[in-house]
């Protein structure tokens, strides 16, 4: 990260400075083709992106907003020096530390150097400031001692809290959710994936539209006889309505285009369905380890960060099980306690990558202080999706990851509490080869055993059957070749002809 003093005239001055990014409809830096070939692709990515983590300004002027006085600057977020607030309105003194600890870990992921935490305790956030008056003036205090370009507050500030507070620190505020959002959008990179940044973080602006002035109004008409004249001439269209106007303009067409990308993507995802090859999910916390685990399990070479939101773009690969059964696996976003709805709605697309699959994967941080809230916090997004898909969720396999560097004590409480899941490090290998046999299982779960007797001139069939099947057994008589196998229920159906012998299904 840069020296903040070296980048003082870099950073926004106002919360209005936001607005712009919405406006542009850019969610990020454009990411440069790369090759795949050595180093892996998540090593090009991860070097990517931490080439872009310096403060820079970029102004986007259309020459029509010129015209009629429309005009703002866009400035890419990029966090100094911050400061953490949060209000402590319920649990334990470790559990409020745990998620000050979460909110420096998003605002480093932002790009920002945390230089204080400070959290008041109080039955609910004040509808003023969301600190009491007291704290407002520590906290000034505070911003005035560490030279703070940002305070950022632990939860959703509502449009007059996030006035009231600017004014009375004289500096930059933010809440949970802005931060949130930037992160995705620096992180973001399929043309999907920015699109759907670009609408929640319009979503979130909207109602945090704040005008620059009555001086910029525009004037009605004046003409007699036209659409003004003595007594009705007026401000016309404010500053802040032609802001509201041109960002429900731009969701519109981002509305439109995401759209146009479900329909493709809805192709992709029949033909998916439509293939035998199983389809598993890796879903779980954010930086709950899942692309490490699927790099374990398939050798991808997807990007890895020790960061939040590290992958937002679902990656797909495809591998093998050790009995030689081809399976899809798919690394989709991860989630986060009060994750904002603008992001749930604009990801729902993608998050419904997991209803779609066979089995989900809960990755879950075995080295986090408290894992199960990790769990509620996962479980209580799936919900959301299904109610409102109205589909079923897949069969759950939770699986807690990073045992090397966990607690002993936690693991052994986790092993109590939940039952059935499997523990394994994805940096170490240790308890993969115990969780593609629980794959195995459940796969098998899904199929049928029976015993075909393929004729020779049928070679397509016995290719077809290996390539799908888990064989058992195989012999050579004077008709054909008689296999013993596992294969999904719907090809064992279209293979019903060759059948000579059916087992109950296991």
């Amino acid at each position: 990260m840069n020296n903040p003093m070296d980048s003082t005239d870099s950073l926004p001055d106002s919360h209005e400075e936001l607005l712009a990014q919405a406006l542009s409809g850019s969610a990020g830096p454009e990411g440069a083709s790369i090759s795949t070939d050595e180093p892996t692709v998540g090593d090009l990515d991860l070097s990517e992106r931490n080439s872009l983590r310096r403060v820079y300004r970029h102004t986007t002027i259309h020459a029509e907003e010129q015209a009629d006085g429309y005009e703002v600057e866009y400035r890419k977020l990029r966090l100094e020096r911050v400061i953490l607030v949060g209000v402590w309105t319920q649990g334990t003194l470790a559990e409020v530390e745990a998620t000050m600890n979460e909110l420096a870990a998003l605002a480093e992921t932002a790009g920002a150097e945390v230089v204080e935490m400070l959290y008041q305790r109080r039955d609910k956030p004040d509808s003023g400031t969301y600190v009491g008056s007291g704290k407002v003036e520590e906290l000034r205090d505070t911003v005035a001692a560490t030279g703070a370009d940002t305070v950022i507050c632990d939860g959703e500030l509502n449009p007059g809290q996030l006035v009231a507070l600017e004014n009375a620190l004289n500096t930059k505020v933010i809440d949970r959710t802005m931060l949130i959002l930037d992160i995705f959008a620096q992180h973001a990179k399929s043309k999907e994936g920015k699109a759907q940044v670009s609408l929640a973080q319009m979503e979130y602006l909207i109602t945090r539209v704040r005008g620059w002035g009555g001086n910029l109004s525009r004037q009605a008409g004046g003409r007699a006889g036209s659409n003004g004249g003595v007594g009705l001439r007026g401000p016309g269209e404010t500053k802040i309505e032609a802001d509201r106007r041109r960002l429900r303009a731009d969701m519109a067409r981002l509305r439109k285009e995401l759209a146009a990308m479900k329909t493709s993507r809805e192709v992709k995802r029949s033909r998916r369905s439509a293939s035998l090859t199983p389809k598993i999910a890796i879903a779980g916390y954010t930086n709950a380890g899942k692309s490490s685990l699927i790099n374990a399990l398939t050798g991808a070479g997807v990007l890895v960060e020790d960061a939040l939101f590290a992958t937002l773009d679902p990656t797909t690969r495809k591998a093998q099980l050790a009995d030689g059964r081809s399976i899809i696996f798919t690394d989709t976003v991860g989630f986060v306690r009060h994750l904002p709805t603008q992001l749930v709605e604009a990801f729902k697309s993608t998050l419904e990558e997991v209803l779609e699959a066979d089995l989900m994967l809960h990755v879950v941080d075995g080295s986090d202080p408290f894992p199960l809230k990790q769990i509620q916090a996962v479980n209580h997004v799936i919900a959301d999706i299904v109610r409102e898909t109205g589909e079923q969720a897949p069969p759950e396999v939770i699986v807690v990851n990073k045992t090397d560097i966990a607690d002993p004590l936690a693991l052994a409480e986790l092993r109590h509490v939940i039952e059935d899941a499997v523990f394994v490090s994805a940096a170490t290998g240790e308890g993969i080869g115990e969780l593609e046999s629980r794959i195995e299982l459940f796969l098998n779960t899904l199929d049928s055993h029976v015993i075909l007797e393929i004729p020779f001139t049928r070679g397509e069939v016995v290719s077809r059957v290996h390539e799908f099947g888990t064989v058992l057994d195989e012999q050579y008589t004077d008709t054909g070749t008689r296999i013993d196998v596992r294969l999904p229920r719907r090809l064992a159906e279209e293979l019903g002809e060759f059948e000579v012998i059916s087992s109950l299904e296991e």
